[in-house]
């Protein structure tokens, strides 16, 4: 009985130390995003949306060279120092990281010097020169992101989740410090994309060196890396071609989507603005559930590969079960905000109406995208990188397809609809992969639940706004839609179980109660 009892107390303070390591990291998260979106609206402000397109397609050709560089050694790493965790090894955790490191360099400084031998030709890639400015702005911090990025990832893997959050989030703060003396305090004659491309490259120089400092703070070393080079490479390959071709198909979105444009008779200058639109303006705001959820994997993902390698098969499928419960209620709860008053958030964030009627009409796919995070991160844990692999070249077709066929008709809503159905895919089967890892997950319920609270809420958001429009000018009613929104999901919540605000409140009051009494 004692015994029960002794492991029911273990498991709950497990429990809490986990939920508070995912709120702290989240907190982080939550900051970078912050700050990220706002220096975003600064760019589209200074920018424009002609201005902004050149600038996302210039970082979107980067990121593939980034992508190729250093993408799948993080979680990788990640993933082999907690299987010699597991093991009890330190020698064979830092050798791993010097693999790691000297991977990323043997790619990172060849691919960076052989750019800049064949600049003119590769300058062509380019539908408008001023993306190729940028892209050769961007290019020094290829070899010191990379490696970053790698050590980074021990962060991961060792759980030091303050500092791989610290760092990110000094990361952004430094770009978008650099960014906002640049592009409004310091007078040049270079133009306001050139200035944001050169404070992205500073703040890759910055946290290069805070990473590599702390790394060494901390007692890291750089052993000898035989034995840990070629099973690393094997298990990063998968990874890396998968957000290779992430990142490819990117830069062929960049490419295709103003070609097709211009083939239906739009002209250049239109197309690059309806490509800002969507990835400027639209993206950054669909991706807020990112933050939270990409916390959640943070914090999960070594806790989820120790388990996996040490064949604790309950464990495994109960943190599964949690992760895409959490996953499902944060993207539920902000879908009924998103449709309800994503206009408004178009107009006043950005001045674009276009903007907003898209982040309202996408408002469902936060859903799919969500959970396409959430199962790969967690699939990549349990080493099904190639499947995973598979799986977005499925819903990437679908992408593919949707620009060629729908950009001349649809313009920017051609992206949006790709995105959606890129998402339903890679979602479906990610789950259908991940039950058969884990075993029934058991979630129809639970998804029936969310939806009968979601889609109430939303409904009546839209009906709130309708009506304060009426009688109310833009602002107002936009507070009032949201008043309204977070009213209904209150009551809807808390009815069908999903959120318990009595706990809540109990536990914040509770606190509140113990420090009066010790205070007195």
């Amino acid at each position: 009985m004692r015994e029960n009892i002794k492991r029911c107390n273990g498991g709950i303070k497990y429990n809490m130390n986990l939920y508070r390591t995912a709120a702290a990291v989240t907190v982080f998260s939550a900051a970078e995003h912050c700050l990220g979106f706002l220096y975003r609206i600064l760019l589209s402000r200074t920018l424009g949306p002609e201005g902004l397109g050149v600038y996302q397609v210039a970082l979107t050709v980067f990121s593939v060279f980034l992508t190729i560089a250093a993408s799948g050694l993080p979680v990788t790493l990640s993933r082999t120092i907690s299987k010699h965790r597991a093991g009890g090894s330190l020698r064979r955790e830092q050798a791993a990281t010097s693999a790691a490191v000297l991977l990323s360099l043997a790619v990172s400084v060849p691919s960076a010097l052989l750019l800049f031998l064949l600049k003119k030709p590769f300058s062509a890639v380019f539908s408008d020169p001023r993306c190729a400015d940028l892209f050769y702005i961007l290019l020094p911090g290829l070899v010191f992101t990379s490696v970053y990025s790698v050590i980074r990832g021990s962060f991961w893997g060792n759980k030091r989740f303050l500092a791989y959050s610290l760092v990110e989030l000094i990361e952004e703060m430094s770009r978008i410090l650099v960014g906002v003396i640049l592009l409004v305090f310091v007078q040049t004659s270079l133009s306001y994309a050139s200035r944001a491309a050169f404070a992205v490259l500073l703040s890759y120089l910055l946290s290069f060196a805070l990473a590599l400092g702390y790394y060494i703070y901390k007692g890291g070393k750089f052993r000898s890396p035989k034995g840990e080079l070629k099973p690393l490479l094997s298990a990063a390959m998968p990874v890396t071609a998968m957000r290779t071709t992430s990142s490819l198909m990117g830069s062929l979105i960049s490419v295709l989507f103003p070609l097709m444009m211009q083939a239906a008779g739009h002209s250049a200058a239109a197309a690059m603005s309806e490509y800002g639109v969507v990835y400027g303006m639209v993206i950054p705001v669909m991706a807020i559930p990112c933050a939270f959820i990409g916390s959640i994997a943070l914090v999960l993902v070594p806790e989820l590969s120790e388990h996996f390698y040490r064949g604790k098969r309950e464990e495994v499928s109960a943190l599964t079960k949690r992760a895409l419960s959490v996953t499902l209620l944060i993207a539920g709860m902000l879908l009924p905000f998103y449709c309800a008053c994503g206009r408004e958030v178009g107009i006043f964030l950005y001045s674009n109406a276009e903007s907003g009627a898209m982040i309202s009409a996408g408002a469902p796919v936060l859903l799919p995208v969500s959970l396409t995070l959430i199962c790969t991160s967690l699939l990549n844990s349990m080493g099904c990188e190639k499947h995973t692999l598979g799986i977005f070249l499925a819903g990437s077709a679908a992408m593919v397809l949707c620009t060629v066929l729908l950009a001349g008709p649809l313009g920017g809503g051609a992206l949006l609809v790709g995105m959606t159905c890129d998402a339903c895919i890679t979602a479906a089967l990610s789950l259908l992969l991940l039950r058969k890892k884990t075993g029934k997950l058991h979630m129809g319920a639970y998804c029936a639940r969310l939806f009968a609270a979601a889609l109430p809420a939303a409904g009546i958001g839209l009906l709130v706004r309708a009506l304060s429009l009426r009688v109310l000018s833009a602002l107002p009613a936009f507070f009032v839609t949201l008043l309204a929104v977070g009213g209904a999901e209150l009551i809807l919540f808390s009815l069908l179980r999903l959120i318990d605000v009595r706990a809540a409140f109990a536990r914040f009051f509770g606190k509140k109660r113990k420090k009066i009494s010790a205070e007195s």
